[in-house]
Formats: C-alpha cells, structure tokens, sequence
C-alpha cells in the first residue's frame, strides 16, 4: 500500500465519519461512540478486502459480514451508502418509521446487511454459523464480524468461540473492537474481559493485536488471515470510542447519546477542517 492508496482510504473514512455525525445528530438517536471507533475496519473491509458487489448484493459467493454489536449500525450504514449499495440520501432516515435504516441492522430491509443483530452475544454465533454452512457447501466465501469488548462479558461469545475453534472454521475473521469502553463505563471495572490473548487462544483461535485505527496493521493482520488456514482468527483492535472526534473520544457519554445541534456543528468542522 503506497502513500496516495493511505491517503484514498483516509478521506473515504473521514467521509464515513461524517456521515456518521450528520445522521445520528439529524435523528437525535443512536450510538455515536462505538461507531466512530469502527471506521477504519470497515472501511478496509469493504473497500480493499471483501469480496462484494453492490449491485449484487446476495451473490452466493460473496464475504459475509455480521455486525455482532449492532447498536453500532451508523457506521454500518454509512459505509454501505458509500460503497454504492444503497443511495446516502437515505442515511437521513436513520432510526425514522418505516426507513429501511433501523437501529439495529435488519437483513430483510437494507441492500448489503447479512445478518440481523442487536441482542449482543448472538452475532458471533451468527457469524460461526455462516462459516460451518460455507464450510459444508464447499463454498470458499469468508466470514468476518465485529465484536464489542463489553459484548464479550456475554456467556454466548464463549459458547460461539469454542464451537468455531473445536470446528476449525478457518474462514472465519472476527475483529474485537477493544475500547474499553461500554455503557456504564470502563469494561476493565465493570467486568474485566482480560485476558484477551489467552482466552482466545485456549479455544483454539489464532490472535493479533492490532491499533484498529492504523489501516498498514489492519492490512497486515488480515493478509495473515488469509494465509494462515488452519484455525479460526481473532483480530483484537484496540481503538478510541469517538475516534475522530475531540469532545466524544474516551467519553462514555457519547455511547448511546446523539450530539445536540451545536455538538453536531463543531464535530463536523472537525472533521471538514481538522481541530
């Protein structure tokens, strides 16, 4: 990846950043902190990794995505508008009766969403499900999914994680957005998730450590994915919830809380104009 393809994906996920703000601040709901933080993984999913096409969006052979912490759909949405699946003149219907953007991602009513989730813990049993069905069809489609840190106080992501190690879905991928951060606070104080590594491992997962926000250590832990076939992968992402955004980053605040309209305005001169 040369510099000029760093700086393309950079101003695609500043896009991304901004149709985030714009369409929670407009709806005067949702989840801006988890979706903020997300936006340079999906962003190099869906532009640089997956094999997708929007205009066909249900193609048999495509990678599949599940978004196991689905509160965070902004930035599901946002990224989906901008890689041509749906027109992002809709993204201001977010959250609005009978839009096709909901608060949780919905498979039946948005063009690109392949699984429905929200209830935290479910997704990655989703997710595990996709790859054993793959699997077993023969088909070489993969997997990916993102998993909140305070989702893995969830006894579901466990069951999941040992059935897709003890199966070898080997085409599976799974990003764990580790902010720290979840809706009453700290995950380190309210149930301590750690040790990571280890845990993941013990079920027979393959790990990396990552800076989420760093798109040459995404790149590189994904070609290691790919490469390295014999277990299931677990990328923990360690990232800022609000990334982006001065007054929302490492504040727990802004996990569930729309900005108002003044927050919206100087979030987006941020964004447009740097701080």
């Amino acid at each position: 990846m040369n510099e000029q393809e760093l700086a393309d994906l950079s101003e695609i996920a500043r896009q991304i950043r901004i149709m985030i703000i714009q369409m929670i601040g407009r709806s005067a709901s949702g989840h801006p902190g988890g979706s903020l933080s997300a936006v340079e993984i999906l962003t190099w999913l869906y532009f640089r990794e997956m094999n997708i096409d929007p205009q066909n969006p249900g193609r048999p052979d495509r990678d599949r995505f599940v978004l196991s912490k689905g509160h965070a759909a902004p930035v599901l949405y946002a990224t989906l508008a901008k890689r041509g699946f749906f027109s992002s003149e809709i993204l201001s219907s977010l959250r609005q009766v009978g839009s096709s953007l909901q608060g949780h991602p919905h498979r039946l009513d948005t063009p690109g969403v392949d699984a429905s989730t929200g209830s935290l813990g479910q997704g990655l049993s989703m997710a595990a499900g996709m790859a054993m069905g793959l699997k077993l069809s023969q088909n070489p489609a993969c997997v990916y999914a993102m998993i909140g840190d305070g989702e893995s106080q969830e006894g579901q992501i466990w069951e999941a994680a040992m059935t897709a190690g003890f199966r070898q879905l080997t085409d599976l991928c799974v990003f764990l957005d580790y902010n720290d951060l979840q809706i009453d606070g700290r995950v380190s104080d309210i149930k301590d998730i750690q040790p990571l590594r280890d845990k993941w491992q013990s079920f027979r997962w393959r790990v990396h450590e990552i800076n989420g926000h760093d798109f040459r250590e995404i790149a590189a832990a994904l070609a290691k994915f790919r490469h390295e076939k014999e277990k299931p992968t677990m990328i923990i992402a360690h990232t800022i919830k609000g990334k982006g955004v001065s007054f929302m980053e490492n504040n727990v605040n802004f996990h569930g809380q729309a900005p108002n309209a003044q927050e919206m305005a100087t979030a987006l001169t941020e964004l447009n104009h740097g701080r």
